[in-house]
Formats: C-alpha cells, sequence, structure tokens
C-alpha cells in the first residue's frame, strides 16, 4: 500500500458559545492542510484502514450536510477524499473555510458545521472515536442544557485519527 499520509500542515480555532450552538470553548477545530495524498489510489478504503487503525470507528463516505447541525456526544473526523467545498463552523456568525481533497477536519463535540455550496466531486469520509455514538442537534430549542453536560462528559480519543498516538490532536487537545 502506498503511503497517504503527508506532514502535518494545521490550523487551529476555537468557537465560543452563540447562545444557539453551545461550540467548544476547550477543544478547538483541527484542520489539517494536505495531510492525505488526494491522489492516491484507493483513498477512500486507505482512509477507513487508517481511521480503524487509529481507533476511530464507524465510518461512513458521503458528503456533508448543508444545515448547521453538531454532536454533543462524540468527536467527529472528516477526511476530504474528493472535490472541495465552502464550509461554515460554529453556527451563521461563526467562521467560514474553504476545504479540498487530502484535507482532514476534526471537529469536537459541539461545534456546528455546515456545508455551504461543493466544486467537484466532493467526497468525504467520516469517523468517531472508538465508543462514542454521535447523536444529532440543530440549535433548536430545548437541546441544552442537556446537550452541554453531554459535551462536557465526551472523553478526548486515545489516537489521532491520522497520525496515531503520536499525532498532533494529543498536543493540541490535552488531557
Amino acid at each position: 500500500m502506498e503511503e497517504i499520509v503527508l506532514a502535518p500542515n494545521v490550523e487551529l480555532h476555537t468557537l465560543s458559545d452563540t447562545g444557539i450552538f453551545p461550540n467548544n470553548g476547550t477543544l478547538p477545530l483541527l484542520i489539517y492542510r494536505q495531510a492525505l495524498d488526494a491522489d492516491a489510489p484507493d483513498l477512500i478504503e486507505q482512509v477507513q484502514k487508517l481511521f480503524v487503525e487509529n481507533q476511530w470507528d464507524g465510518s461512513w463516505v458521503d458528503s456533508m450536510y448543508d444545515f448547521h447541525h453538531y454532536h454533543s456526544t462524540a468527536h467527529e473526523v472528516l477526511a476530504i477524499c474528493g472535490g472541495q467545498a465552502e464550509v461554515r463552523f460554529g453556527g451563521d456568525y461563526g467562521i467560514t473555510r474553504t476545504i479540498s481533497a487530502g484535507d482532514v477536519l476534526i471537529i469536537p463535540a459541539g461545534v456546528a458545521h455546515k456545508r455551504l455550496g461543493v466544486g467537484g466531486a466532493f467526497v468525504v469520509v467520516g469517523a468517531y472515536p472508538q465508543g462514542q455514538g454521535y447523536d444529532m442537534c440543530y440549535g433548536q430549542e430545548g437541546e441544552r442544557p442537556k446537550a452541554d453536560e453531554n459535551i462536557a462528559r465526551v472523553p478526548l480519543p486515545k489516537a489521532d485519527p491520522i497520525y496515531g498516538p503520536d499525532g498532533p490532536l494529543l498536543e493540541y487537545w490535552p488531557a
């Protein structure tokens, strides 16, 4: 198998509570720019294998929802395996980033995310840390304070989904 993992180039974004979306004032959103070789053959299968090796489960292959949502019971990794998209993080007044094939997003529990538009054949492989089942929250009345309580209890992953037990995730999300 060809090596698909490249050197990390990490962007960090700490997103505060908006009153509607809790986001996560403790753990930053991580964007690994060009962490994967986007031209590698069988990239999707290789990413899924990498996630399993690094104790991230429940992988799926799809796109990204075009409405704000967040997970209060799990962190999430999204590996961009094709195309590009403009994504908003943190709610209506959050940050907008263009993500492309080869980028990896590690989204802490509570951080709202939404796809605004796509280019090319946009394909995402997602997963969650081993033992974490995800829920779907939409910033609706009545979700909180239960969602806030859930977020506070979500354990840190045992390993970085791309770089393993010594990866940058463990540096930026310290115990």
